[in-house]
């Protein structure tokens, strides 16, 4: 392949020009789109710097971008903010695909408009296609006067461009995302291009992206809907895309279940002296003493002590703050909260942040100089972009900036003594202050900005931490120590709370207190109703510390393990023996004669794999997934069922087998594990089970139960399908409820073709989490719990307080109910009635 030959380009207007550093606007002046000049306007008509292609146009007149022949593509942008005149003031006289001749007449604009609507009328040209150039002129330009050289690509950029080969592009893909790609879908898809050697572009519009940076991607700023295709170059280039494409159109592994908080409440305009109100960013109650939260003050030296110092400085930082993170990560309560971590590890490693701090430390900056500047500027343009997702993403950038500002500076992180009962009030708090909270003294906290999606909201939840956000700016001013009530569930801070609201919240907190310590004290003591039935209370797990952390608990065995924690934020499958190892070190702390139920990996809708390539669909979560998936790609299965069988005889085996719809499903998987099992001279199958969490199979469980060995119902799936909403959608997610009577109908029909053929039945949803829930489960016929770790002893609790007998006839009247608030309300009259009975251990 020869190297582009050098071309001219036109000045498009007249003016005066001045460097990208001059321009005071982060997204231009950081060159996240593409090097070029700015020209500060004396003509009113933009023309063409070269001939081409109008490749895109915007509606509202003010950019334009002309691709030649060769590929090179040139974005002219006029003036700053001017998206928000909504094409006032522009005349577009060419169309998008429209050929031009340079010189030729693109867009004429009312200058005397712009200069009194828009914030700047400075003019860009960006060569967005990356070639290099030399200026032409300096000062003064007249529209048409050669402006840059797009100089030939030197000997080294033509031998890389030769070893990778022309480009390969991708058909276009529509983004399911709900909120872009913002921190951490954009964080997955940064960490599987990396698995790649091929140079990967992601594009929109005009727009690009180097598809393996963070900051990158989020700075393209997309919404849902949005039309983007990938590029890539290199000797893997079409596996990159095979299996990029599949992960975008998968939604990047993003799950907003995890981030949705149970209510939310929009803050009014006006709050009085007494009241201030806000948004629940997590719900709960708490009175407690205000505690302002200082800001610390770190003092930056501009010069540095020599490059190579301050290089060393900057990579020992960043090396160090990786490692705190990590820390963090393993730490973390749950998989949203380490995923928050995740991508902030990915900051720190972002190829756009590190160019800009380089780039400083070249012009002599100290690395602690260097750093913020490529932090701080890229985080405002985050917040200059408009999106409010990407604005609370910013919060993440500049919490990772002053982590990693502090080892350089070898400042410690200021301890702000905290008295108990604190109430935490600030302007704004980063996730990493968040998750150092000391849960002793900080009973809740109430904060100017964030949002109830931010990841400070998210890790609020994980903490059990009310939290306001959004709250007027005079908290700020409230004095520290005085006394408030902070109800996060009604969205409000009361500064002078009534004595009968502070004494029934007390009497409230001591009764949770009274009988947590209760719970925790009896958790080792066998879960059987006051009527001498036996409940087997198991674990979700998803990791050999919670195996450990739920027998520390009471647990009796792992009811559910989600095998795919194996497969994720990976770029290629795990090895048999590596699964292996995983699963005999359950199976060993667990012992003989303990459950550990093996969930086969169940992946795509929500959670889709890099490295397995997948079409794109319309709505994943009635597409190829769980079982499907499995069953397409035997191999994968057979590997899994052969590490699985590795730990035969080591503990109580059982395999389960996800979104079962139809017994061909069934048997072509029981077919595979047959097969693993003689190659492996194993006489004995492990018990093989099916998850009922689709009304198919919920309504053929009469033909299923004779041919597996239990059944274990997913709640969260069984509900979202029968109900058919979404369950993480932000408006019917609060209605697409288990206690559901129709989905109670489902157990109910569920457990009873499984008993009738002597089969035993769990529930592993969220649902078996619920302490509410626990009486019409275990009158629904329900034998096993498989519950979230920590609230073991909760659940065990709750079954020991109930009689059968009575959760029988509790059963057949929320049957006949006509809504889960009905159900609820039954339910919750019972619980009061049973806590009133004194219970008698067994």
């Amino acid at each position: 392949m020869s190297a582009i030959p050098s071309l001219e380009l036109l000045a498009p207007l007249s003016g005066v020009l001045l460097p990208l550093d001059q321009v005071p606007d982060p997204v231009f002046s950081g060159r996240l789109i593409g090097d070029g000049v700015c020209i500060d306007p004396t003509s009113s008509v933009l023309c063409a710097p070269l001939s081409g292609v109008v490749s895109n146009i915007q509606d509202s007149g003010h950019a334009v971008s002309i691709t030649d022949e060769q590929g090179v593509q040139v974005l002219m942008h006029i003036g700053l903010d001017t998206v928000n005149l909504a094409g006032k003031g522009f005349t577009a006289r060419v169309r998008e695909g429209e050929s031009v001749e340079a010189g030729q007449v693109l867009i004429e604009f009312d200058a005397d408009y712009l200069a009194l609507h828009a914030r700047s009328l400075l003019t860009l040209v960006l060569v967005v296609s990356g070639e290099p150039f030399t200026a032409l002129v300096d000062g003064v330009v007249d529209t048409g006067q050669p402006l840059l050289c797009l100089g030939a690509r030197t000997p080294a950029e033509v031998a890389t461009r030769q070893e990778e080969g022309e480009a390969l592009f991708s058909k276009p893909l529509i983004l399911p995302n709900a909120n872009g790609l913002h921190a951490r879908p954009a964080a997955v898809l940064a960490q599987a291009a990396k698995g790649f050697a091929a140079s990967i572009q992601l594009h929109k519009h005009q727009s690009s992206a180097n598809a393996k940076s963070l900051v990158a991607i989020m700075a393209l700023q997309t919404v849902k809907g949005d039309v983007l295709q990938l590029s890539a170059a290199g000797e893997d280039a079409q596996a990159a895309l095979d299996s990029l494409v599949a992960l975008i159109a998968e939604g990047c592994g993003e799950t907003a279940a995890a981030e949705a908080p149970v209510e939310t409440f929009d803050a009014p305009v006006t709050s009085s002296l007494s009241l201030l109100r806000g948004v629940c960013a997590s719900p709960g109650t708490a009175l407690g003493q205000v505690m302002q939260l200082s800001e610390q003050v770190l003092n930056i030296p501009e010069a540095g002590a020599g490059e190579e110092r301050e290089r060393g400085l900057l990579e020992g930082a960043l090396a160090q703050a990786a490692r705190e993170l990590q820390t963090l990560q393993e730490g973390a309560a749950g998989s949203a909260q380490a995923e928050i971590f995740r991508a902030h590890q990915e900051l720190l490693e972002d190829p756009e942040l590190l160019e800009q701090a380089q780039l400083l430390l070249g012009q002599g900056k100290s690395a602690a100089f260097a750093w913020r500047g490529a932090t701080e500027d890229t985080a405002a343009l985050f917040k200059r972009l408009g999106n409010e997702l990407l604005v609370e993403r910013a919060l993440d950038l500049l919490d990772v900036g002053q982590r990693v500002l502090r080892l350089i500076l070898g400042a410690e992180a200021r301890a702000q003594v905290l008295p108990d009962d604190t109430i935490l009030i600030a302007d704004q708090l980063t996730p990493s202050q968040t998750a150092s909270l000391d849960t002793r003294r900080v009973l809740g906290f109430a904060t100017v900005g964030g949002g109830a999606t931010s990841h400070v909201a998210i890790l609020a939840r994980a903490l059990g931490l009310p939290a306001l956000c959004g709250l007027p700016a005079q908290v700020l001013e409230v004095a520290n120590g005085t006394p408030v009530l902070l109800d996060a569930d009604l969205g409000q801070l009361h500064l002078t709370p009534e004595d009968a609201d502070i004494q029934q919240l007390l009497a409230k907190r001591e009764q949770q207190r009274e009988r947590r310590e209760r719970d925790s004290e009896l958790a080792h003591h066998a879960a059987i109703t006051r009527d001498g039935q036996h409940i087997e209370v198991t674990a979700n797990v998803a990791s050999l510390e919670e195996v450990e952390q739920s027998l520390a608990l009471g647990g009796e065995g792992v009811g559910l393990l989600r095998s795919e924690f194996l497969y994720l934020e990976r770029s290629s499958a795990p090895s048999v023996e590596e699964q292996a190892a995983t699963y005999q070190a359950m199976a060993q702390a667990l012992g003989p004669e303990r459950n550990l139920v093996v969930r086969t990996l169940d992946v795509g809708g929500d959670k889709p794999l890099a490295y397995v390539p997948m079409d794109g669909e319309a709505n994943p979560f009635l597409g190829i997934r769980g079982i499907r998936l499995c069953l397409q790609r035997p191999e994968l299965l057979r590997q899994q069922l052969r590490a699985i069988l590795a730990c035969a005889g080591q503990t109580r085996l059982h395999i389960m087998l996800p979104m079962i719809t139809r017994l061909s499903e069934l048997r072509e998987a029981r077919q595979l594990l047959v097969e693993e099992a003689r190659a492996l001279g194993i006489a004995e199958l492990p018990k093989l089970g099916i998850m009922i969490e689709v009304p198919a199979a919920a309504l053929m469980a009469d033909r299923f139960a004779p041919e597996v060995d239990f059944f274990s119902i997913g709640t969260n799936d069984l509900t979202q399908y029968t109900l058919a909403m979404d369950r993480d959608h932000p408006q019917l997610a609060s209605q697409a409820d288990s206690l559901h009577p129709a989905v109670l109908r489902l157990i109910a029909s569920t457990v009873k073709a499984a008993h009738a053929h002597g089969k035993w039945v769990g529930v592993c949803g969220a649902l078996a989490s619920e302490v509410l829930a626990v009486p019409v489960l275990l009158g629904l016929g329900v034998d096993e719990l498989s519950v979230s770790v920590p609230l073991i002893p909760s659940i065990k609790a709750a079954v020991r307080e109930v009689n059968l007998q009575q959760c029988r006839v509790l059963v057949d009247q929320v049957l006949d109910q006509e809504g889960a608030e009905q159900v609820r309300g039954i339910l919750r009259d019972h619980q009061q009635a049973t806590a009133a009975t004194p219970v008698l251990e067994h």
